[in-house]
C-alpha cells in the first residue's frame, strides 16, 4: 500500500489526559479506509490532527511522504484534505448555498456569483438525489437533510483526502446507499476515505481496510474482507457481541400511559400526517420499542406525547386521565420525560457544565424558598453521574470535553432527574459507539426493573429484535405490526417497515 496520508507516531495530551499514544495511522488512495473505537477512544481527535483543526504534542503527518503541518482547516482543505464532522458544523440562520460556500465564495470580477453558486449547489444536490431549494434556510431541515448539506459541502471541495465522520447517523437507508454510490466514485477516482462509524455493519461494506483505536491506541488493523464484527468488538471494547443486548426477566405492571387513535400533522408540512391513527399502551416495568425508518412518524409520536407537539386527533390518558393541551412543562411534573434525538440542538445547553445540564430540568426539586439549595443539587447530580456511568473528570466540567456517547448519556441522567414514570427515547444509541450503547441498554432495562415505564423508537433493526419485550413496526406513519421479542426476523423487520409486506396474520398480537 501506497499511503497517500500517514500520521507518524502522533500523540496528543490534554492536560493530564493522554488522547493519543504514539499512532501509526496511513490512508491509501483509491481506498475506504474504516476506523473503529469507543467514544473516547481518539478517533475524532486523530481525525482533527489529520484535518488541520488541532496539532500533535508529538508526531507529525505525511502527504505523499512528505511532512506537512497545516495549521488550520483551511489550511489542510488548501491541501486536499477535507473532513465532515460527527456533530453538524453549519449555520442555521443561513441558507442552504451560502453554508455549502461560507468562506470560500464564487466570485467574478470580485463580487460573489451567486447564480454560478445556486447553479453548483443544484448540481451536487442531484448528485446527492436530494430535492432542496438552495435558499432554504439549513435551521428549517430536517438533521437528515443538515447532513446531506454537511456532506455536499466536503463533495465541493474536490479533495484528496475525505474524512467520514458519522456521515450517516441521520440519513435514512435510501440516502446511506447514495452515498455509497458516492464514495465508490470518489475512490475510482483516487480519492482515499477515511470512514468513520458506529454501525459496524454498514462500515464493513463500504471498506476496503479497517482499524481500531482503543484508549489513544492503534490496536489492530486489517483487510475488511479479512474480519468479522465480532473481531472489530473484541478489540473495542474487549466484550463478545452477544453481552451488547441486556436479557432481563420481564414483570409487567398496571397500565400507566395510552394513546387512543392518535393523529399528528407533520410539523414541516400540516397537509400531510406524520402520525395516522396510533394507538399504544405502556405498562410499570415494560420496555416498548418503536421501529421505523426515517419519515415514518416515529419522532413526532414521541414529541407529541412529550407534549412538545399537539395532535390534531385522538387522546392521550397517564393513569387514566387525559393530558389534553398539556405542555412539556406540565407533563415532566406529571411524570413523563424525553430523551430528544437531537442531543446538540434539544438536549444539552453547550455553555453549561455536565451538572448544570443534569439538574437544569429537575431543578424544581432543589428549590426551598425560592434559592436553588446547591448542597441537595450537588448530591443528586453526583449520584447520577455514578449511576449512568457518565464519564467525566467532575460536575464542573464543560459539557463540550466530553464524547458523543457521555453527552448522551448526560441527556439521559437529565430526564431521570425529573423522577418520571415513564421515560421517552429517541433514536438513545445514534452517533454511540457499542460500549455505550451497551451502558445506555442496560440502564433502560435497570429503569424498568424499578417500574419505569420505557418507550424508546429506533431505526437500528438489532436494538429493536433485542430490547424492548414489545416492538411496533411505524410505516409512513400507521403501525403495521406488533410483535413479543422473538417473534420477528431482521428480514421481516425491514420489509415490513419499508411496507412491502403485511404483518404476518400468525405473529400479531394484541396490545397488552
Amino acid at each position: 500500500m501506497n499511503p497517500v496520508l500517514r500520521a507518524c507516531g502522533v500523540t496528543k495530551v490534554y492536560g493530564g489526559t493522554h488522547a493519543l499514544k504514539g499512532v501509526d495511522f496511513a490512508i491509501a488512495a483509491g481506498r475506504v479506509t474504516a476506523l473503529f473505537g469507543e467514544n473516547g477512544a481518539g478517533k475524532s481527535t486523530l481525525m482533527k490532527i489529520l484535518a488541520g483543526i488541532e496539532q500533535p504534542t508529538t508526531g507529525h503527518i505525511e502527504l505523499d511522504g512528505t511532512t506537512v503541518r497545516p495549521r488550520s482547516a483551511r489550511e489542510a482543505a488548501d491541501q486536499g484534505i477535507s473532513i465532515i464532522h460527527q456533530e453538524l458544523s453549519l449555520c442555521p440562520n443561513l441558507s442552504v448555498q451560502d453554508n455549502l460556500f461560507l468562506a470560500r465564495e464564487i466570485r467574478t470580477r470580485g463580487i460573489v456569483d451567486r447564480a454560478a453558486q445556486r447553479e453548483a449547489t443544484l448540481a451536487v444536490l442531484r448528485r446527492l438525489e436530494e430535492d432542496l431549494d438552495p435558499d432554504r434556510l439549513v435551521g428549517d431541515l430536517r438533521l437528515g437533510q443538515q447532513q446531506i448539506v454537511e456532506i455536499a459541502r466536503a463533495l465541493l471541495q474536490n479533495a484528496r483526502v475525505l474524512i467520514m465522520d458519522e456521515p450517516t447517523s441521520a440519513l435514512t437507508a435510501p440516502e446511506v446507499a447514495v452515498l455509497f454510490r458516492i464514495i465508490r466514485e470518489l475512490t475510482t477516482s483516487g480519492v482515499a476515505v477515511v470512514y468513520i462509524s458506529h454501525h459496524l455493519d454498514e462500515a464493513l461494506e463500504i471498506a476496503d481496510d479497517v482499524a481500531v483505536l482503543r484508549d489513544g491506541n492503534l490496536v489492530a488493523a486489517g483487510a475488511a474482507s479479512e474480519v468479522t464484527l465480532g473481531w472489530i468488538v473484541r478489540h473495542m471494547v474487549g466484550r463478545d457481541p452477544d453481552a451488547l443486548f441486556p436479557y432481563r426477566e420481564t414483570i409487567v405492571g398496571a397500565p400507566v400511559l395510552s394513546a387512543d387513535r392518535v393523529v399528528v400533522a407533520d410539523p414541516h408540512n400540516p397537509h400531510r400526517l406524520a402520525v395516522n391513527q396510533v394507538s399504544l399502551t405502556l405498562h410499570e416495568g415494560e420496555i416498548v420499542g418503536v421501529y421505523g425508518l426515517m419519515g415514518s412518524g416515529r419522532t413526532e409520536l414521541l414529541e407529541t406525547l412529550a407534549g412538545r407537539i399537539t395532535p390534531a386527533a385522538g387522546t392521550i390518558t397517564l393513569d387514566g386521565s387525559p393530558l389534553g393541551d398539556a405542555g412539556i412543562r406540565r407533563r415532566i411534573a406529571e411524570g413523563i420525560a424525553l430523551v430528544p434525538e437531537d442531543r446538540q440542538r434539544d438536549g444539552l445547553v453547550q455553555s453549561m457544565s455536565v451538572g448544570q445540564n443534569l439538574s437544569l430540568a429537575g431543578l424544581s426539586r432543589f428549590v426551598r424558598n425560592l434559592l436553588v439549595t446547591r448542597s441537595a443539587e450537588r448530591e443528586a447530580v453526583e449520584r447520577t453521574i455514578t449511576e449512568v456511568t457518565i464519564k467525566t473528570s467532575g460536575a464542573t466540567a464543560a459539557i463540550g470535553s466530553l464524547s458523543g456517547g457521555n453527552q448522551q448519556k448526560v441527556v439521559i441522567g437529565k430526564a431521570l432527574l425529573t423522577r418520571p414514570r415513564v421515560l421517552l427515547l429517541d433514536e438513545p444509541s445514534r452517533g454511540v459507539d457499542v460500549g455505550a450503547k451497551a451502558d445506555i441498554f442496560e440502564l433502560m432495562a435497570a429503569q424498568a426493573r424499578r417500574g419505569l415505564s420505557v418507550l424508546f423508537a429506533t431505526s437500528e433493526a438489532e436494538e429493536a429484535l433485542h430490547i424492548p419485550d414489545r416492538l411496533l413496526v411505524l410505516a409512513r406513519g400507521v403501525v403495521v405490526g406488533e410483535y413479543r421479542r422473538g417473534q420477528i426476523t431482521r428480514e421481516e423487520l425491514m420489509s415490513l417497515s419499508d411496507g412491502r409486506v403485511a404483518a404476518p396474520a400468525a405473529q400479531r398480537e394484541p396490545a397488552l
